[in-house]
Order: structure tokens, then C-alpha cells, then sequence
């Protein structure tokens, strides 16, 4: 019988450097929703992949930013919760990451931490967007700061560098059995996954401070017969003036937002969907950590 490998690697970084689409990349599909808004991704999320004998268990992570509600502060706590389990540290950065103060931040804070405890390795994304010569600055401004096992330039909109990185991956996690069934993709529930699949739709739609202020949540998940399914989701805001404009004009936004989440459930569970919204207003949903926790987020 053949030995098994298995890991955690951790994908951390600053806000909208492309973490959720470097992890779709590496499961096959769309896992994590991601949109052009930063702080998109809430809560830890693990994707799976296998390849040969391995198991790779990748968890993508909130950009770590500086907190201001007691919901920043639970997403940037998770972030750096899931470096606790890892065997491989992923450091992500972007051409723009250079000039930030968050991402010096992130590097001290990487450097305080045991060397042994997980490789650690810096992976610049977006190398489409920049010239050769920009990228091998940036690479020294970056090993300069700290010595990291490997450095690999990908792009994860057009797949330049995965399969490199991937079987870099493979080749360096731990003998280990598997901790997911084979057939697993995620972590995370399918009411989880519907309900970021409707957020996705009401960031890339509405606009300034709305999309942070709002989460979703279900209210009922009923199987039907045929292969049919009835969800009914929950989107939360924290002011009457955002519940009008989820609704729109006539109930134009919300339905539009309904259709375009609807179709990508239906494609996530392979069956038809049902889809029924509603808005509700709590003030300071934000700042409740009973109620972030009774909706699941932050959760390692």
C-alpha cells in the first residue's frame, strides 16, 4: 500500500491580492467568491485538492488589514488563527503590495514565528499586470525582509505559474492520512457556500459603503422532489436607506441579484434551485460577536 501525504497550507496576505482566485485555481472551480471590492472573504475557507496520493487542504484567509468593527476584528483574527495548523505558510502579494504598510506589518509579525514550525513561502500574483524588471525588484524588496523557503510568480486570472506551484506543493507536504473524503471540495456546508454566492452578487452590484454593511444568511434549506431545492436566504443590513437600495426600484435589484445567484447555485449542487430573498435591518450587526457567531463568521 502506497504512503498518503497530507497538509494545511495557508494562503494569507493583504486585502485584493487575489487569495480567493489563486484558491479556485487550485481546486478546479469556483470556490470562494471574489469580486474587484476589497475585504470580500470573511471567514477562513478550506478548498481541497488531490493529486496522486496527496491531499492538499488549502485555506484561504481574510486579508489582514487594520480592524475597526468587532467584525474586522474576528476576520483578521481568523486570518492569522490558520497559521497556527499550517505546514505551509503562503505569503501572497501583488505588484502594488511594495507600497503598502499592511503588508510590512504581515512580514513582522511572520518573522516572530518559529521557522520550524511551517515553511513559508512568498508567491507574487498578478505578474501579468507588470513589466519582468518590476517583478524582480519586488521579489528583492521581499527576500530582503525575510528568507522564505521558495518564491514563485504566478498570475491567478490566467493560470501562468500554478502547475509549478502546485506540484511544489504536493512534493513538500508531510506522509499523512487524509482528512477529507475524496469526493470533497470544501470545508464548508453548501448553505454556506449558496449564501457567499448571493453576497458575491450584492458586492459586484451595489456600491460605497453598502457591501461591507451587509451579510447573508439562511433562513430555510428544503429538498424537493425532481431534484429540486427551496432556499430561502436572509440579506442583513444595518440601515433602513441600505434596505431600500437592496430592493431597488420596484424590486428591481433584488431581483436581478435573486436570478444571476440563482443560476450559480443551481450550477454549485447540480440541481435545480428555488431562490427566495428578503432583507432585514439589525444596527450594528457588525459590533454583535453573538450574533457574528451565530452566522458563522470568523470560524476557523
Amino acid at each position: 500500500m502506497s504512503k498518503t501525504s497530507f497538509g494545511y497550507v495557508t494562503l494569507v496576505g493583504e486585502p485584493n491580492v487575489g487569495k480567493s482566485t489563486l484558491l479556485n485555481q487550485f481546486v478546479g472551480t469556483k470556490l470562494a467568491i471574489v469580486t474587484h471590492k476589497t475585504q470580500t472573504t470573511r471567514s477562513n475557507l478550506i478548498g481541497i485538492q488531490h493529486r496522486g496520493d496527496t491531499q492538499i487542504a488549502f485555506v484561504d484567509t481574510p486579508g489582514i488589514f487594520n480592524p475597526k468593527t468587532k467584525l474586522d476584528q474576528i476576520m483578521v483574527k481568523s486570518a492569522w488563527g490558520s497559521i497556527k495548523y499550517a505546514d505551509i505558510i503562503s505569503l501572497i502579494v501583488q505588484p502594488k503590495s511594495a507600497q503598502r504598510s499592511e503588508i510590512s506589518t504581515v512580514i513582522r509579525r511572520l518573522r516572530r514565528m518559529d521557522s520550524n514550525q511551517a515553511k513559508r513561502i512568498l508567491i507574487v500574483n498578478k505578474i501579468d499586470l507588470v513589466k519582468p524588471s518590476e517583478l524582480l525588484k519586488m521579489v528583492e524588496v521581499f527576500t530582503k525582509e525575510m528568507d522564505f523557503a521558495k518564491v514563485f510568480l504566478v498570475s491567478a486570472k490566467t493560470g501562468d505559474g500554478i502547475p509549478d506551484l502546485l506540484d511544489w506543493y504536493g512534493d513538500n507536504l508531510p506522509d499523512g492520512n487524509w482528512l477529507f473524503p475524496r469526493d470533497h471540495i470544501s470545508s464548508q456546508s453548501v448553505q454556506n457556500l449558496a449564501c457567499d454566492i448571493t453576497r458575491e452578487k450584492l458586492l459586484i452590484r451595489l456600491h460605497q459603503e453598502i457591501p461591507y454593511n451587509l451579510t447573508v444568511v439562511t433562513d430555510q434549506w428544503q429538498e424537493l422532489k425532481n431534484n429540486e431545492v427551496r432556499i430561502d436566504q436572509n440579506i442583513i443590513v444595518s440601515r433602513e436607506g441600505h434596505k431600500a437600495m437592496v430592493i431597488g426600484a420596484s424590486g428591481s435589484c433584488i431581483k436581478q441579484i435573486g436570478i444571476e445567484a440563482r443560476k450559480d447555485i443551481a450550477k454549485l449542487l447540480g440541481q435545480k434551485v428555488h431562490l427566495f430573498l428578503r432583507v432585514t435591518v439589525r444596527k450594528k450587526w457588525m459590533n454583535d460577536e453573538t450574533r457574528l457567531g451565530e452566522m458563522g463568521i470568523g470560524m476557523i
